[in-house]
């Protein structure tokens, strides 16, 4: 599928509420992306919020401090995919993750998770925000990009597929280079 992949800004938020807010999003809804932004217990939110309300406000105040914390893709004018991503400091949980924690103290920059509403699945849409994840991080001084796939014999739930399926990365050019787990790699590739 041809998307064009763009960072997100603020004025591009409104797009970003359409995907979480679309059908088949709905662990996305709850997580806004910040759960491996925290380490430790997660803070009760403030008073009147629930953790998803607080999830979303502060994944907004990091699109408006900047920079991104990840890509939008785009067939046309709709908004049909997000990816997170940026470098492994950004996401503190995964310093004490036992499955994502680092293999080594090279930088790198981590892609987190997919965000694919259910009506744009099957499209081709994860593997064109992956190219354009690929080429953002190159673009901005990445010199090796690390992910955390499901490697499972069979085929998936497609909800349970927010880390990406390890053939997609394989199709990429990723190697492995650590499993915790058994259906859990980490993969790494070198921009060129």
């Amino acid at each position: 599928m041809k998307l064009t992949v763009l960072p997100l800004t603020p004025q591009r938020w409104p797009d970003l509420e359409a995907i979480f807010n679309a059908k088949g999003c709905s662990v996305a809804r709850g997580c806004w992306c910040m759960y491996y932004r925290h380490t430790g217990k997660a803070a009760a939110p403030p008073a009147r919020m629930t953790r998803a309300e607080a999830n979303k406000a502060e994944l907004k105040a990091l699109v408006d401090a900047g920079p991104p914390p990840g890509l939008i893709g785009y067939r046309g004018k709709q908004p049909v995919g997000w990816v997170s991503l940026g470098p492994r400091e950004a996401y503190a949980k995964l310093a004490r993750s036992p499955v994502m924690k680092p293999v080594d103290d090279r930088p790198v920059w981590s892609i987190i998770c997919f965000v694919v509403p259910s009506e744009y699945r099957n499209q081709g849409v994860a593997q064109a925000l992956l190219a354009g994840a690929i080429a953002y991080a190159r673009q901005h001084g990445a010199t090796l990009i690390e992910a955390y796939p499901v490697d499972k014999p069979a085929r998936s739930n497609d909800d349970s597929l927010w880390f990406g399926a390890k053939s997609m990365y394989d199709q990429a050019g990723f190697t492995e280079v650590a499993r915790r787990k058994p259906q859990r790699p980490v993969v790494r590739l070198k921009p060129a």
